[in-house]
Formats: C-alpha cells, structure tokens, sequence
C-alpha cells in the first residue's frame, strides 16, 4: 500500500509515501538509449567531418607554403626544384599524392635527372590526400594533365615533375583543383603564377568574393 497511517500526539496522520513510485518500463529505457546511441552518432559524424575538413585545409595551405619556400630555396641553391602529382588504384579505389623533387646531375651516367631533395626532408615529404579528395592539374599550356595511375609510371629515374621551379626565379604557371571524388564538387583552387606567387581559392573563389555571395 501506498498510504500509512502515523500516530501523532494521540491522533493519527495519513501520509502518502513517496517511495511508491512506478519505475521505468523496458520500452522506455530502450527508446531513451536509441535516442542516446542517436545524439552520439550525430555528434560523432559531425566533429569527424569538421576534422577532415581541417585537415584538408591544412594540406592546401601547407602545399602553397612548401611550393613558395621550394621557390626561394632554387634561387639560394641554384638548383630546380619540382612538383609531382601522383595518381594511384588500389582495390578499385583511386587514390592521390605529391611530392617534392630537385634537379640534380649524376656524374657517372653524365646526365641530369630528378631525385627526393636532399635536404629539407621534413618540409618536402611527401603528402597523401584523405580518402575520397582528388587532385585537378593544371597547366599554361594545358587545360587539364593527365595524370598516370602508379602502375603505369615509368621507372623511378626517368620521372620527372609536371611543375618547375626555377633557380631563375621563375616557375611553371598552373593550378591544382582539390575536388570531392564522389560527385566532382570544387572544395580548393590553389593557383600560381610565372613569379611563383600562390593564391589559395576556398571552392575557387577569393575570400572577400564569397562573403559578397553569402
């Protein structure tokens, strides 16, 4: 019984006991936990989406750094240092990269040829594209590269990078479309021109321009 009665001063008090309260049923702890399991989920989605976009943005900045540093550094050196996009399949799935190379002449085969840079490893490691992200190349002379799958590239001597920059102080003038794989969609356009001056694009269109369309 939920009531009980309390003699008081010789007179008797009814009160209702709180204690005798209906618990939870088992659907209603099941649906609470799917909303649980639910709320975790969409948080989780949203801070791993929100990562990989920091992270995407991260390398598209870094990439315009390491191309104006690898600038500077021809002209100090006088040696050329180059740009490589490379295009992997793997289990059907295709997959990006790049990285840094410098001219350099092999004296006992009398030739020039291209090779990792020798120093600044760190700053000129080679960098791989987050699943799903694909690179766009181009160049002055041509609208779109064509970039070959890795098992179709020429032997590791013989590469040589699609962008140069010169110990001139000039460089190959281009641009590189970071674009979503699935659908094609423009997430960054970094573009340089022949002085090596780099400008990073957010979905290919300045800062203070898409303020202006937002």
């Amino acid at each position: 019984m939920c009531d009980s009665s309390v003699v008081l001063a010789g007179k008797p008090v009814h009160a209702t006991a709180s204690r005798c309260q209906r618990g939870f049923s088992l659907l209603e702890l099941l649906v609470a936990l799917m909303v649980i399991v639910l709320v975790t989920t969409m948080v989780n989605l949203t801070v791993s989406s929100g990562g990989q976009d920091i992270q995407l943005e991260s390398m598209v900045r870094n990439l315009a750094d390491v191309g104006s540093y690898a600038l500077d550094e021809a002209q100090m050196t006088g040696v050329d240092y180059g740009f490589l996009i490379e295009e992997e399949s793997a289990a059907g799935e295709t997959s990006y990269s790049y990285r840094w190379l410098e001219r350099y002449f092999d004296p006992q085969r009398n030739i020039e040829e291209w090779r990792e840079p020798a120093s600044g490893k760190e700053v000129f490691a080679q960098q791989h594209l987050p699943p799903g992200i694909a690179l766009e190349l181009e160049l002055e002379d041509a609208p779109v590269v064509e970039l070959s799958p890795d098992d179709e590239k020429a032997e590791e001597e013989k590469i040589t990078p699609q962008v140069v920059f010169y110990a001139s102080g000039e460089a190959t003038v281009g641009a590189i479309n970071v674009r979503q794989l699935s659908d094609g969609e423009l997430l960054w356009r970094i573009q340089w021109d022949l002085l090596g001056r780099f400008d990073v694009l957010r979905r290919g269109v300045a800062d203070e321009e898409e303020e202006q369309e937002n």
